[in-house]
């Protein structure tokens, strides 16, 4: 065909041109697996970025990210000109002249190249077809891509190509932003936003000429100019982009010379770059949303969603501040109580041998060594070398001198708690505390964790008695108690549970104040007289999901259960024996603003709104009757305005645990505290019952909680019963048999001797309305 055309000079210029459309072609097919992957019309159409998903409080406030890179798009007009000015500057100063290729820039390239100065030519437009579509990715390379000269040619043809179709469908402005939202700033930053947020605290718009300077240097070597990592050669570069600013008319000689001498000015105290985006709360909703993301097809580390939550950021803050705060004199509580001696013992006392080393043993760091030297005595040698480490203190984060072991050691000595509070009628949590310190104990305690409830487990005890027929004015001796039972085995055993204090009044006592009291001879007995099974089957219809073994001694808290279940079914009782499902989001959209999804509580009807009313009445007996377990409220500022308060402390054996559960008219909320490892404890009772240790915290938190009724929890009475209460409640409460006057703490002293009144007698007690004195 081309030896019709008689002009040489014609006929190689038509075979270049027919070859040239041939090349195309061949390309764009993907002629033979020969070039590899290019976009096509569709990708040009529809880029895609993975978009990180943003978290938020219920009052819109942002906790974190989902993100596989940190990426969140902004418009040009929320790009400061300082930013646009610096790139045009040094990355393609004839971006708004060329149609995708700058042939000038790769002429004067190439020019330059030859002379010893190496210089790229690649356009702004060219850049972003780089990053969108992973031009130079081994995936996106064909048979050529083998060919280490070929590979650079198809590539960058490729890259040409894709600029020009680019280039055809968006204007100057929209592929300068497109460019801006996709490219890398390192630190895990993708996007002038996250950039602008991680190394000033600023959103893009804000950026100052010498910021946008910083960051557009960057991109010449994400990690050579990395300002934290390298903060001289990141200075360096940026003065460089200074230059160029002022060498294409965007800054004068003055403002120049000016900015250069500036210092980085670096701003890394925003909040998520403390927190490192992880938390509790953010590792809690995404396991709650596991169901949902596979349900609808959603990848929350991709898919841009603004997620809410129910937490209440004002609240959490408090909760958060409380728990420091006594954490820190619980800590040193601990320490106190060991001192030189070693903590972890078995039940009668003994320590643990090769406790420390055991643990060791699990640790990656013991398994690379053994790897490594293959004999366990040198392993321990080298792990017990000191060197410089930062550990978690309760003063801050402390670089120290510190060996592996002594920093294991450390840790798993370490009190640790969970606190959870939820509201009781529309299942909304607001509060969510999962430990210490997420970044080095990842384990959350509010739902991950179970432990042993103690004594916190006994309303269910009595909530069985009450739909068995009892009521709260019903009476058991104090007693000692002896149970003869088969264990599964099939094996006869015998239970003789004692007190707390290891004595026995023998009074005769009601629900209420036995339960107040929290009587471990009175539980049992109405254990053995409604039965265990059937305890057990009124803990799961409330709201405990863990299995539960069905044995005597259930009712003093022998299972192990989380925060999360606990709140949830004493959220029960105050809702009018409603369980709820608690909700930790509320609402999701996606990235252009519209509801995805939305969450409401679902409700059932469990407890009879008779006993459920009955059950918080009993609950605030400990505080109300004598001898409460909860009277170590009254030290705190909570009773203004007759405000009602019901709880129940908790301790299972020898300290490991403390628990504390409270329930007002507006919260229900949950405390425990305790080591990770429960061979380390507290000794005695004065330092490790949950009174001591949890009620404190649910005491400081609802104290400074009252002090902002603008959030929704204020002083007041328990609803009134919305049902006739037909079972004897407001029964006699016992008075005092000492002689007068009577000190007013003296009432509460649990090892006071007691009578119950007779008819007509009166007694003053804190807390108790007239009609149940």
């Amino acid at each position: 065909m081309f030896r019709r055309v008689k002009n040489k000079f014609l006929r190689f210029f038509l075979i270049a041109v027919y070859s040239f459309i041939m090349l195309v072609c061949a390309i764009q097919l993907n002629f033979l697996w020969l070039f590899g992957y290019s976009p096509t019309k569709r990708d040009i159409f529809m880029p895609t970025l993975n978009v990180s998903s943003e978290l938020y409080t219920a009052d819109s406030v942002l906790i974190g990210r989902y993100f596989q890179e940190d990426r969140d798009p902004v418009a040009y007009d929320s790009i400061s000109k300082n930013i646009l000015q610096a790139l045009i500057a040094t990355e393609d100063v004839r971006f708004y002249k060329h149609h995708g290729v700058d042939y000038i820039g790769l002429f004067s390239a190439a020019v330059s190249t030859i002379k010893g100065d190496r210089r790229g030519a690649s356009t702004i437009t060219q850049q972003l077809a780089k990053n969108l579509y992973r031009t130079r990715y081994n995936q996106s390379q064909g048979l050529l891509g083998k060919i280490p000269v070929v590979r650079l040619g198809v590539t960058k043809f490729k890259e040409w190509m894709t600029a020009y179709k680019l280039e055809s469908k968006y204007a100057k402005n929209e592929i300068v932003t497109m460019y801006l939202n996709t490219v890398s700033f390192s630190n895990n930053a993708y996007g002038i936003k996250s950039a602008a947020i991680r190394y000033f605290n600023k959103h893009p718009k804000d950026l100052s000429a010498t910021e946008a300077a910083v960051l557009v240097g960057m991109l010449k070597g994400t990690t050579l100019y990395n300002p934290i990592r390298n903060p001289k050669t990141s200075l360096a570069r940026r003065n460089v982009v200074l230059s160029q600013m002022q060498k294409e008319g965007y800054l004068s000689q003055g403002q120049y010379e000016n900015y250069s001498k500036q210092p980085l000015n670096l701003n890394l105290n925003n909040q998520e770059a403390r927190s490192n985006n992880d938390s509790y709360l953010r590792a809690a909703v995404e396991k709650w949303l596991e169901k949902w993301s596979e349900e609808q097809d959603v990848d929350i580390y991709t898919a841009g969603l603004k997620i809410y939550t129910t937490i209440d950021s004002r609240m959490q803050r408090l909760a958060e501040e409380v728990v420091a705060d006594q954490m820190k004199d619980l800590q040193r509580r601990l320490d106190n109580t060991w001192r030189n001696e070693l903590p972890w013992r078995d039940k009668s006392g003994n320590v643990l041998p090769n406790f420390l080393e055991d643990r060791a043993r699990k640790l990656p760091a013991y398994a690379a060594l053994m790897e490594k030297y293959k004999n366990e005595t040198t392993v321990f040698e080298l792990l017990n070398q000191p060197k410089k480490m930062k550990i978690f203190t309760w003063d801050g984060e402390e670089e120290v001198e510190m060996s592996t072991m002594d920093s294991l050691k450390h840790y798993i000595t370490m009190l640790n708690t969970g606190m959870m509070a939820m509201d009781p009628y529309d299942g909304k949590i607001k509060v969510w505390v999962g430990g210490i310190n997420h970044q080095y104990y990842k384990f959350d305690h509010v739902n991950q964790a179970k432990r042993q409830a103690g004594s916190t487990f006994k309303p269910f005890v009595y909530l069985t008695a009450l739909e068995s027929g009892m009521a709260p004015c019903d009476t058991y001796e104090d007693k000692p108690v002896r149970l003869d039972f088969v264990n599964k085995k099939g094996e006869k055993e015998v239970w003789e549970p004692k007190n707390a204090d290891w004595s026995f009044s023998h009074r005769n006592m009601s629900l209420r104040w036995a339960m107040a009291r929290s009587l471990n001879t009175i539980t049992a007995q109405i254990t053995r007289d409604v039965g265990w099974d059937k305890i057990v089957e009124t803990a799961h219809r409330c709201g405990i999901n863990s299995h539960l073994e069905s044995v005597p001694s259930v009712g003093l808290g022998s299972n192990d259960v989380s925060v999360f279940e606990m709140v949830n079914a004493y959220a029960t009782f105050m809702n009018e024996g409603k369980r709820l499902t608690p909700v930790l989001v509320s609402k999701i959209y996606n990235s252009d603003g519209k509801l995805l999804a939305s969450f409401e509580t679902q409700q059932k009807q469990v407890v009879d709104p008779q006993d459920a009313w009955l059950m918080t009445y009993m609950l605030r007996g400990t505080i109300e009757e004598p001898g409460g377990t909860s009277q170590a409220l009254w030290e705190w500022d909570l009773f203004q305005q007759n405000n009602q308060i019901g709880g129940k402390t908790g301790t299972s054996s020898d300290y490991v645990d403390g628990w504390y559960m409270g329930l007002t008219k507006d919260l229900v909320a949950g405390v425990w505290v305790g080591c990770d490892e429960q061979s380390v404890h507290f000794k005695n009772s004065q330092t490790g019952e949950g009174s001591k240790t949890a009620l404190p915290i649910y005491a400081r938190f609802m104290e400074e909680l009252y002090k902002h009724p603008e959030l929704g929890v204020t002083f007041g009475e328990y609803p009134k019963a919305k049902v006739e209460i037909t079972k004897k409640y407001n029964c006699p409460s016992p008075r005092i048999v000492i002689p007068a006057p009577v000190d007013s703490t003296a009432v509460f002293d649990e090892g006071l001797e007691l009578e119950p009144l007779t008819e007509g007698e009166v007694t003053e007690l804190p807390g108790l309305n007239e009609n149940e004195s």
